[in-house]
């Protein structure tokens, strides 16, 4: 046998007896390790994140770290390839620790009697993460080797390389490359040019003193020789690492992602054990009308605010949440989330007393209702608020226009202590002056509700009158079977979502296209629009946080014109709510005698008061049926003056000379009924048919 093949021979039975003695050694050594505690190594900051998945907004650990999850699959292959290709060739094959390597660094040591090179993959560089220690010696190598088999057996591949994209240093409180990315390159790792990738393979090595917002030249030395050893080793083409290298290097970092700030903060504070928040919000539609309410806001004056909320009609989904005109703008307290705000909303609410008017059957949009000087008790006597007056108007005319005194005219008729309890009852959270009783003002504003109330509000007129839940996280599921409130019925909905869609717009903006109504309140302090169509209803508020008046602030002029921006940032035309089928498209002249006109004067006193007798109010009514077919409800009117006219859900049913009539129900359900004298004078009860 020769000499070579005896000196071959020898020094496999060598790195056999090595590999049996380093199999038994890691053996016993594992035997030995306490169990490793992933708890602390695997926790992340807190992120909040839109709809589709992409981050609205991290929070920092609680010892100040910026921690971010990320898997493999949402990483850049490129930057997989690169990483494995530098830090450790034979990754997909070792068992935690690379033999061959070991035993190069280990002849260099006993050579030179010190470590020469480190042959660390990135499985021991994981296990050094999770339990750093501070001396560079063989004992504890072995111990890393050691924890990098457990690891190993304990997480598999995959489960590695999540670790490593989550804890490998990058400077300062940086740690893992979705953070680095973001705090480097100012955005997501899933898409990097070759030198961004080189560069965030490069950082982990040295990560203090290759940081490029402190020291760019070392980042591009370090960077450069990534590109050179993927080029050498066949990972990049040689002439595409060439045009990396001309790449500059980010010199300084940037901020972490800051949308939807109010809503993020209030979902952590929710579920504060979380670490990851799913929100219903739009991070794209969020990105464009955070800087369009700090535009306006700011071309308004100092000190104002502003706020924006999107909701999905058909869900009550919060599609986008603007809270302030700058969270971190201190000049206009950014900070308070003016969506959640209690404000009085001027004439913002008027569509609601129209509604209930319609309901009631007391008018319909084309009563002609008057609009002029008029005196409400002994000392109320509202005005409009360009003082002067249109004398007779149609009901939509007046609604589209705000006039004052319609307004306080149907309020009277409907009841201010009604209208609260149904504003309430539909979940708005109503505050009163000094918990006052209500009155007529409440017509005009004289009350305090926040943004995201009235939005709901509006978004039920665009729902047939039921009033949504507003949903803002995806991660709790949302209750089922609950049957939402209303706030008026489909017709009536439909006569004021068809009244608003005649507003008058603002100046460059086409007509009839949004259903939309503004508001101004006393002082002006606030200024308020809402519009919505079949599929969104879009709020907005302009104002300083403080209270304090702001001359010239006028819902028409201030809101309207950024509620119609924020809508064509929607990027979908408007499309009209649809019209049920028993709505009443008439004329004035085509309408019942008593919807024609309202008139006050026609009240009667106290004994000849206008009532309905039968069904009473709230009553629960069993027809039944009647040798096979169903039964008619009585209906029985006390006082008015005859004729009667009886309406069902707001549409006439029936008109009689006597006080008795009868109706003929087509199914089960609750179904409000009104009835109208020949003088104007009105009374209605909600029933349930059974």
């Amino acid at each position: 046998m020769s000499r070579r093949r005896k000196a071959a021979l020898a020094l496999a039975g060598l790195a056999g007896g090595s590999v049996v003695a380093t199999a038994i050694w890691l053996g016993s050594v594992l035997a030995q390790l306490p169990p490793i505690d992933l708890v602390a190594a695997e926790a992340r900051s807190a992120v909040v994140l839109d709809r589709a998945g992409a981050l609205l907004r991290p929070f920092a650990t609680a010892d100040g770290r910026w921690r971010l999850p990320l898997e493999p699959a949402a990483t850049d292959p490129r930057f997989l390839a690169m990483l494995t290709a530098y830090e450790d060739r034979r990754f997909r094959a070792h068992p935690g620790f690379d033999p061959a390597a070991l035993l190069r660094a280990a002849g260099q040591w006993l050579v030179a009697g010190r470590i020469v090179s480190g042959a660390s993959t990135l499985s021991m560089q994981v296990a050094r993460l999770i339990e750093p220690r501070g001396e560079r010696s063989l004992n504890a190598k072995l111990r890393q080797v050691a924890r990098a088999v457990a690891l190993e057996r304990r997480l598999g591949k995959d489960g590695i390389l999540r670790l490593y994209l989550a804890l490998a240093p990058y400077g300062g409180p940086v740690e893992g490359l979705r953070a680095a990315s973001l705090a480097y390159l100012g955005r997501e790792p899933t898409r990097l040019t070759l030198a961004e990738a080189a560069l965030l393979v490069a950082l982990p090595q040295a990560p203090e003193a290759r940081r490029p917002d402190r020291f760019p030249q070392a980042a591009r030395r370090a960077r450069d020789r990534v590109l050179d050893i993927a080029a050498a080793r066949g990972v990049v083409p040689a002439e595409e690492a060439v045009a990396a290298k001309a790449e500059p290097v980010p010199m300084a970092r940037k901020p972490f992602p800051m949308l939807a700030p109010h809503a993020a903060e209030a979902a952590l504070a929710q579920e504060p054990g979380r670490r990851v928040h799913r929100l219903t919000l739009d991070a794209r539609l969020q990105a464009r009308l955070e800087p369009l309410a700090a535009e306006r806001a700011a071309a308004l004056g100092p000190g104002l605010s502003a706020a924006i909320l999107v909701v999905d009609n058909a869900t009550g989904e919060v599609r986008a949440q603007v809270g302030s005109a700058g969270y971190l703008d201190m000049a206009r307290a950014g900070a308070i989330d003016m969506t959640a705000a209690i404000r009085s909303p001027g004439s913002a609410l008027k569509p609601f007393v129209y509604a209930m008017a319609f309901e009631a059957g007391l008018a319909h949009p084309e009563t002609l209702i008057e609009d002029r000087p008029s005196r409400f008790g002994a000392s109320y006597a509202p005005e409009n608020f360009d003082l002067t007056f249109q004398g007779t108007v149609t009901a939509r005319r007046a609604l589209q226009l705000s006039l004052n005194v319609p307004a306080v005219e149907l309020m009277e008729a409907v009841g201010p202590a009604r209208f609260i309890a149904r504003l309430r009852a539909a979940g708005a959270g109503i505050v009163l002056p000094r918990d006052a009783a209500p009155g007529l003002p409440v017509a005009l504003g004289g009350l305090g509700i926040t943004l995201s109330d009235l939005a709901r509000l509006y978004a039920g007129l665009a729902r047939g009158g039921s009033v949504p839940a507003l949903r803002r996280r995806l991660d709790v599921p949302a209750e089922p079977g609950t049957v939402p409130p209303r706030i008026a019925e489909p017709v009536a909905a439909w006569y004021v979502a068809d009244s608003l869609r005649g507003t008058p717009p603002p100046e460059s903006a086409l007509p009839n296209r949004l259903a939309y109504k503004t508001g101004t309140s006393y002082g002006y302090r606030d200024a308020w629009a809402v519009g919505f169509d079949r599929r969104h209803t879009v709020a907005v508020w302009l104002g300083r946080p403080d209270g304090a008046g702001v001359p010239g602030l006028v819902g028409r002029v201030a809101a309207a014109p950024l509620l119609f921006d924020a809508v064509a940032r929607l990027g979908a035309e408007p499309e009209p709510v649809p019209r049920p089928p028993d709505a009443l498209v008439a004329t004035t002249s085509a309408l019942p005698p008593p919807l024609r006109h309202l008139r006050r004067d026609a009240a009667a006193g106290p004994a000849d008061r206008l009532r309905i007798a039968y069904p009473p109010d709230g009553a629960r009514i069993d027809l039944g049926a009647h040798e096979g077919a169903p039964a008619g409800l009585a209906l029985k009117a006390l006082g008015g003056t005859l004729p009667l006219t009886w309406l069902v859900g707001g549409l006439p049913v029936t008109e009689s000379d006597r006080r008795q009539a009868e109706w003929q129900p087509d199914g089960a359900g609750f179904v409000r009924i009104s009835v109208l004298d020949a003088a104007g004078a009105s009374d209605s009860v909600m029933v349930r048919i059974e």
